[in-house]
């Protein structure tokens, strides 16, 4: 007997698209045109040595394009997994926006999930200008995707547990 290990999210359409659409913009963040200054990218790829800045330097130099390159491969596989999982009329209404969908993620996905999440919500904390998750009003809409993603973040984190 075969045990189906998948892990299914629900989410609503609306929250697919966006999600999506989240993904899309960091796939281009990571692309080959990426600006050396963007401090998101700096956020992306930390330092290994922060007390010797010369060796951090180096050793950012060494790892950087293969971890953003990571990082874009796992974005990708998330964003396949939820497109998949959309309606291919689109959000058309109100009752199409908020249907719940199921998107289904395999295990051997989960680690791409929570790293492109974590790396996503690394973004928009830097864009945002949050050093740390204490540190913004909770009633600011301007940081709402930044906690979704956050609660999206754990509902993965919980189904990978489930799984062990």
């Amino acid at each position: 007997m075969t045990v189906d290990r998948r892990v299914t999210l629900q989410m609503a359409a609306i929250e697919g698209h966006q999600l999506v659409q989240l993904l899309d913009d960091f796939i281009e963040l990571l692309g080959g045109d990426r600006d050396p200054l963007d401090t998101a990218i700096d956020r992306l790829t930390p330092s290994a040595y922060p007390d010797d800045e010369e060796a951090a330097r180096a050793y950012r130099s060494a790892t950087a394009d293969d971890l953003l390159a990571r990082r874009r491969t796992d974005a990708v596989t998330v964003r396949t997994s939820i497109a998949s999982s959309l309606p291919d009329a689109g959000v058309a209404s109100e009752e199409d926006a908020f249907a719940s969908i199921d998107v289904v993620a395999a295990p051997a996905d989960l680690d791409a999930w929570m790293r492109t999440l974590t790396a996503l919500r690394l973004v928009i904390a830097d864009r945002l200008g949050i050093q740390s998750d204490d540190e913004h009003d909770i009633d600011d809409p301007r940081y709402a995707v930044y906690d979704w993603l956050g609660y999206r973040l754990e509902v993965v984190v919980l189904a990978a547990d489930r799984l062990d």
